[in-house]
């Protein structure tokens, strides 16, 4: 652990030089080819870094947020779009804004309300989780589909818990963080879930990175029907992504399910969304006591079908599982020391 926890560290100093670079000298070259030209080596070292790292909860996190986020983010910045245009006025905000899964806004004076619920709404998160972790002890006494219903909600806690506290510095300073998922297991759609609840970052930065540039790619030829290849497109971006995310965690070649798992979700959002649209024209409307749980079903039969079963087969899951009491000795032996 020692030693995962100290290449963590390496690998993250030489980000934030490779960001610093960005900044100081990236930023003065004109937007465009010649700036994208200067980012090309950085991109480069981006996709070397994580392969250092080999547990789960280091690795996993660094992976996505230099190898997707960050490299989207100075993709955009070549071009003086994103979140990193216009500059930001320092280094710090720079590195923060392009390395974490955080899009910072005017600090708002927050009730002291509102933040009790939202600390005792991270605090039950924890303890779901935890509980989660202990059910797994009985995994050999619990039905698989019991066990899939636990790892969805574990994929979703610890994607939430994770960000959060990796947006954490950024608080630190005094700025406002955009939630990264808006109670996803309340969707009524699958447009809904992807567009509006599950993980905003991504969204937010596949719109400008994919969807837009597709739409009005498309528009003079397709018109009004442009968003289905900018949706196709966006989806299998993201599935690309979710399979090099799943090399750096499995070290195995891929096999292109998690890929055709958004190809899926990605023709089922088009049609959903021209259907809807069908639908409304005529005043039908499908009622969310309906749509909320076919939603969510569809979601859990597709996930078990294409999502899991590469991290399964190759262990991922156990690992991930494994990997929680060697850090509570790790920090145990730290604390008694």
């Amino acid at each position: 652990m020692d030693d995962e926890i100290y290449e963590f560290f390496k690998v993250w100093i030489k980000a934030i030089s490779c960001l610093c670079y960005c900044y100081y000298v990236s930023s003065i070259m004109p937007k465009g080819f010649f700036r994208l030209l200067s980012l090309l080596p950085i991109f480069f070292v981006f996709l070397l870094l994580p392969l250092t790292l080999h547990s789960f909860h280091l690795g996993g996190p660094t992976t996505f947020f230099l190898v997707w986020l960050c490299t989207f983010k100075l993709l955009l910045f070549s071009f003086d779009q994103g979140p990193l245009s216009p500059l930001p006025p320092n280094i710090l905000h720079f590195v923060l804004i392009s390395s974490l899964p955080i899009k910072i806004k005017p600090q708002i004076p927050t009730k002291n309300s509102e933040k009790r619920v939202s600390k005792s709404t991270i605090f039950l998160k924890v303890v779901l989780l935890a509980a989660i972790i202990r059910a797994y002890d009985y995994r050999d006494y619990l039905h698989p589909h019991f066990i899939l219903f636990l790892y969805c909600c574990h994929m979703y806690l610890g994607l939430e818990l994770v960000l959060a506290l990796c947006a954490a510095p950024a608080r630190v300073f005094g700025f406002q963080i955009e939630p990264q998922f808006n109670e996803p297991y309340l969707s009524t759609s699958i447009q809904d879930f992807w567009g509006r609840r599950w993980n905003l970052m991504v969204t937010g930065i596949l719109r400008p990175t994919v969807y837009d540039p597709i739409r009005r790619l498309s528009w003079s030829v397709l018109g009004p029907y442009s968003p289905i290849p900018a949706t196709l497109a966006t989806f299998a971006v993201s599935g690309l992504m979710h399979e090099l995310m799943y090399y750096y965690l499995a070290r195995v070649p891929p096999t292109w399910e998690v890929t055709w798992f958004f190809m899926l979700h990605g023709v089922c959002t088009a049609v959903e969304v021209e259907v809807k649209k069908a639908a409304g024209r005529r005043g039908w409307r499908l009622h969310r006591a309906v749509s909320g749980p076919v939603t969510v079903l569809f979601l859990a039969v597709t996930g078990k079908w294409l999502f899991f079963p590469q991290l399964i087969r190759n262990g991922v899951d156990r690992k991930a599982i494994k990997e929680y009491s060697i850090m509570i000795r790790f920090v145990k032996s730290r604390l008694l020391q």
